[in-house]
C-alpha cells in the first residue's frame, strides 16, 4: 500500500530522546528553549513559543490578544475543527466565510464584507499547506482593527513574496505526527511583539512569570523536553524534506494532466505551497465519484484522504450553535466537501510510487 502519509524518525531522534530521559529534565526545558531557537529560523520571527498541540497555540494566540465574548472572529469553514472550537473556546463568535475555489483559501473579499464593529480577529487558514491572501488580510485587519492569527497547522515552512507565513501575525502551527514538522503532538506561536511573546509565555505557564508569582490566570499549554528532543532531530530535515514534497507534486501533476474531471493543484503566483496535502477536485464531469474513486484506489493500493469531506457548518453542533454565524452563501466550502481528495505526496514516495500512482488514476478515469 502507498499510504497518504509516513512517519519516519531516525537515529537523532533516539539519542535526543534518550538524553531527555537520562537527564531527569522531562518537563520544560532546555531541549524546549532549543527547539524554540530553531523554529525561529524557520518562521522568521523574533519568538516562538512551544506549546503543548495546535489547538492551544489557536488558543493561546486569541486569548493573548483579548478575544473573548463579545467579540467575533472571521474565519473559514473549510477547515479543521480546531479552528473554529479555539474561537468558541474564548467565547467569542465564530463568523465563517467562503473559500476561494482554485486554492481552498479564505476569501479576501467575503472576509472584508463580513467586517463589523464587532471583529476583533480574522483567522487564514494556510490549508494544505498553500498560504492565504496575506497581503490583502492584512491590510484590511490594520483598517479595521482586527488582528491577524494564522492557522498555519499544515503550513511549516511555506510563504509569501519569500516571507515566511506566521510572521504576517501571530502564527499558529500544529506538530501532530502527520505534520510536515513533527514532535509527536506539539505547536508553536510565533511572533515579533516582544510584550505579547511574554504574555503568551505567562499564560502558557499557568499566569506565572515566576514560580508561584502568578501575574494572570492562565493555563498548562506547556511542551515536554521529549517531544521538543523529536522536534529538534526533525527540524533540520524540513527544508529538504520540503522540497522533495514539492518535486513530488510537479511529478503528480505533470501525470494526471488531462483527465476530464479531475483538478490539480494550484500554487498562487508569489506563494510557496508546501504540500502537507496534494489535493485535487474530482468534479461531476469526472468518471468516477470523489468516494468511489478513493475505494477504487485503495483496492489497487494507493492511498488517499478526505480533508475534509463537509465544511464545519453542515455539522449540527455548529449549525445550531449561537456563536456560529454564516455570513454569505459558502458554496464554494460546500462544494469543496464533496470533491477533494488528498493523495499521497509525502518525501519517502519513489518516482516508481508517484508514477503508479498516476496510472492507477488514468486507469480509473480515462
Amino acid at each position: 500500500m502507498i499510504n497518504v502519509s509516513e512517519v519516519h524518525l531516525d537515529a537523532e531522534a533516539d539519542a535526543l530522546v534518550l538524553q531527555v530521559l537520562h537527564s531527569g529534565q522531562l518537563a520544560q526545558g532546555p531541549m524546549v528553549a532549543r527547539f524554540e531557537a530553531a523554529f525561529r529560523e524557520i518562521s522568521g520571527t523574533t519568538h516562538a513559543v512551544a506549546v503543548n498541540n495546535g489547538t492551544t497555540a489557536l488558543e493561546l494566540a486569541l486569548e493573548a490578544t483579548g478575544v473573548g465574548p463579545g467579540d467575533e472572529v472571521i474565519t473559514t469553514p473549510f477547515t479543521f475543527g480546531a479552528t473554529v472550537n479555539s474561537i468558541l473556546a474564548r467565547g467569542a463568535t465564530a463568523r465563517l466565510v467562503d473559500i476561494r475555489a482554485d486554492d481552498f483559501t479564505i476569501d479576501a473579499t467575503a472576509t472584508e464584507q463580513a467586517v463589523g464593529p464587532r471583529a476583533r480577529a480574522i483567522v487564514p487558514v494556510h490549508l494544505y499547506g498553500h498560504p492565504a491572501d496575506l497581503p490583502a488580510l492584512v491590510e484590511l485587519a490594520e483598517s479595521s482593527g482586527a488582528v491577524i492569527v494564522e492557522d498555519a497547522a499544515q503550513a511549516h515552512g511555506a510563504a509569501v513574496a519569500g516571507r515566511p507565513v506566521g510572521s504576517f501575525g501571530l502564527g499558529c502551527f500544529s506538530l501532530y505526527a502527520t505534520k510536515n514538522l513533527t514532535t509527536g503532538e506539539g505547536g508553536v506561536v510565533t511572533t515579533d511583539d516582544d510584550a505579547l511573546a511574554d504574555r503568551l509565555r505567562t499564560i502558557r505557564n499557568q499566569g506565572m512569570g515566576q514560580r508561584y508569582a502568578y501575574d494572570m490566570p492562565g493555563h498548562n499549554y506547556r511542551m515536554t523536553d521529549l517531544h521538543a528532543a523529536v522536534g529538534v532531530a526533525e527540524i533540520q530535515h524540513l527544508p529538504a524534506r520540503t522540497e522533495r514534497r514539492r518535486t513530488n507534486a510537479t511529478q503528480l501533476t505533470t501525470g494526471l494532466a488531462g483527465i476530464e474531471g479531475l483538478t490539480t493543484p494550484i500554487e498562487q503566483p508569489g506563494r510557496t505551497h508546501v504540500y502537507h496535502q496534494y489535493t485535487v477536485r474530482v468534479g461531476p464531469a469526472a468518471r468516477l465519484d470523489r468516494d468511489t474513486l478513493a475505494k477504487e484506489l485503495e483496492a489497487r493500493g494507493v492511498g488517499s484522504g478526505v480533508y475534509y469531506p463537509r465544511a464545519l457548518h453542515e455539522y449540527d453542533c455548529f449549525r445550531g450553535h449561537p456563536r456560529v454565524v454564516v455570513d454569505g452563501s459558502l458554496q464554494e466550502a460546500e462544494r469543496a466537501g464533496r470533491e477533494v481528495l488528498s493523495l499521497p505526496v509525502h518525501p519517502w514516495l519513489s518516482d516508481g510510487d508517484l508514477d503508479r500512482i498516476t496510472t492507477t488514476i488514468h486507469e480509473l478515469l480515462d
